[in-house]
């Protein structure tokens, strides 16, 4: 019954989502810089770069009439952003410092924290907050607000945004990024073009950045083409979460670690819950779950609905509404899984591309926003000087920029803390205790790991709550709660093997939050799973553990709007 994901990834060709330039000077759309994706690390770029530009007029004519552009696939910019967050403001200070921490897109500051160790009817609070965890200083905060937030500033700054644009391929010529492809849009479900069919277009650019977020299609292609592999494979983790309307407000940040994960090393369970306060009447709940389990029974959205049902939760919610559903895939490796160059000839990797997530700390948004500003200031610094960022090393001063930051100081103290937890959760903590006290000296060396889909799985006995719809809900209700618009004529962006074991149908079937996989009838090998690949939020767990995500038609997918 055991079976290992990674035998049966369908085979990608990564360089089906390269191309080389082929649009007439007519034909294809020119921009001065490019960013990919309309998130935290794309959108802070812009920005940033628009800034620079504005007191280099000479600099800003040569780049021509768009001189910074983004590219969204989201409905709008936040349209497919979820997180948890508390967000520290080093970013938000540095792009707006004439503006009060009121007026930036956060619901307010961290009243207070708490920690708890959970077991299936009890609640133990840490006497002491980890000091990678403390948020004195920091601030609530729906990451699709603040993406909204901050597409209108780089609107006003001149940036253009091009919503509802899936960059579908890069555009690589004599070794340097020259730009994206765009998808086409209104094709059917076999590919063929439809009565509303608009071709995608060449976007040409003089540097690219790739802010696309988790497990990026071109991050991943252009980390082939360019040999970027870290020392250690980038591992994932998949979180789910909800807002609600509460009737009573929430006075602190709760983490909780624990049930109803397993502790043991067998199962290889890590990961735990968060949940905010958004204000007087609004909290955010979610659970995050390394993609590392063993347990092909294992769904993540199940177990936020059984978390809900304890002690210490339910009565935080009880007498609310659930207003919001949403999920995602967080990049995990840390330090070690960053990729071997940030830069390659015409292009960067920023944000959750690279890989810039603190576990421990749990926090990602300031590190994707201050690549986004690195980003920019090293493309600006090499056409200032009339540089050509195609050339080779002309971008290699982001690079130098990312590792003299926070970014690279604040990864390399924790490189370890995260595969220390693969030891099970209470040598997990204790090995992570020691890394903090010798800010990560202790025990030294790199502690490998491997990839997601190469931990073999086997189905157990775990069971669920039966979904009330009233304080636990079954995953059709949590799409619809997302606003999934995904049409269901559209060719499927889902690539699977659909004859598999049972146990890596069944892992892909609890895994997936949306309810995309599902049996045929039939029994043994006759069953194959059915992909409803209408229903994908777009997470992109099935890439970590097994298939892969392809890009979907601009504009589907989820409309998230406070997630």
């Amino acid at each position: 019954m055991t079976a290992r994901p990674a035998d049966y990834r369908p085979w990608v060709d990564d360089t089906a989502y390269l191309a080389v330039p082929e649009a007439g000077a007519d034909e294809r759309i020119e921009v001065g810089a490019l960013f990919v994706g309309a998130g935290p690390a794309g959108l802070a770029g812009a920005i940033r770069l628009a800034q620079l530009l504005e007191a280099a007029p000479d600099v800003k004519e040569r780049l021509g009439d768009v001189p910074v552009a983004v590219v969204e696939k989201g409905k709008y910019p936040g349209a497919h952003l979820v997180s948890g967050a508390v967000v520290n403001p080093v970013a938000f200070r540095t792009l707006f410092p004439g503006l009060p921490d009121s007026a930036l897109p956060f619901r307010g500051p961290v009243p207070g924290e708490a920690l708890y160790l959970l077991t299936g009817r009890s609640a133990v609070r840490s006497p002491i907050m980890p000091p990678t965890m403390r948020n004195h200083g920091n601030f609530v905060a729906s990451v699709s607000e603040i993406a909204r937030w901050l597409a209108e500033r780089a609107e006003e700054a001149g940036v253009t945004i091009l919503t509802e644009t899936a960059a579908v391929k890069a555009l690589v010529s004599d070794g340097a990024v020259r730009g994206v492809l765009t998808g086409d849009k209104g094709r059917g479900r076999d590919g063929s073009p439809q009565a509303n069919f608009e071709p995608g277009a060449e976007i040409v650019a003089k540097a690219t950045v790739l802010a696309e977020g988790a497990s990026g299609h071109l991050a991943t292609a252009l980390g082939q083409r360019f040999g970027l592999a870290g020392r250690n494979p980038q591992v994932f983790a998949l979180g789910v979460k909800e807002v609600w309307d509460v009737p009573r407000p929430l006075d602190r940040v709760i983490h909780t670690m624990g049930w109803p994960l397993r502790w043991g090393k067998a199962a290889a369970e890590f990961g735990g819950s968060f949940i905010y306060p958004m204000g007087a009447g609004q909290v955010s709940i979610g659970l995050v779950v390394g993609l590392d389990y063993a347990d092909a029974s294992l769904s993540v959205h199940d177990l936020l609905q059984q978390l809900k049902l304890h002690p210490l939760v339910r009565p935080i919610l009880e007498g609310g509404t659930r207003t919001a559903w949403g999920a995602k895939t967080i990049p995990e490796g840390g330090f070690y899984a960053l990729p071997s160059q940030l830069s390659v000839p015409g292009a960067v990797l920023a944000g959750d591309s690279a890989g810039f997530v603190n576990v421990p700390a749990l926090k990602g948004i300031h590190y994707a926003m201050w690549s986004g500003i690195l980003a920019a200031e090293a493309i600006f610094a090499c056409l200032k000087a009339g540089g050509d960022p195609s050339a080779a090393g002309a971008l290699s001063g982001y690079d130098q920029a990312v590792r003299r930051s926070f970014i690279w100081s604040d990864l390399h103290r924790v490189r370890n803390m995260r595969q220390a937890f693969g030891a099970g959760l209470v040598p997990g903590a204790a090995l992570a205790g020691l890394m903090t006290l010798t800010r990560g000296a202790f025990p030294g060396g790199r502690f490998a790991c491997e990839s997601d889909a190469a931990r073999p799985v086997a189905p157990s006995h775990r069971t669920y709550p039966k979904p009330d719809g009233k304080l636990t809900f079954d995953k059709l209700s949590s799409v619809y709660a997302s606003g999934n618009r995904t049409r269901d004529t559209q060719p499927n962006h889902l690539l699977v093997e659909t004859q598999v074991p049972e146990a890596i149908g069944t892992a892909w079937i609890n895994m997936c939050p949306a309810g995309v996989y599902e049996w045929t009838s039939g029994e043994g090998d006759d069953r194959k799973l059915r992909i409803n690949s209408s229903n994908c939020v777009q997470c992109g767990a099935i890439s970590a553990k097994g298939g892969r995500l392809t890009p979907p038609e601009g504009g589907s997918g989820p409309e998230y709007s406070i997630t």
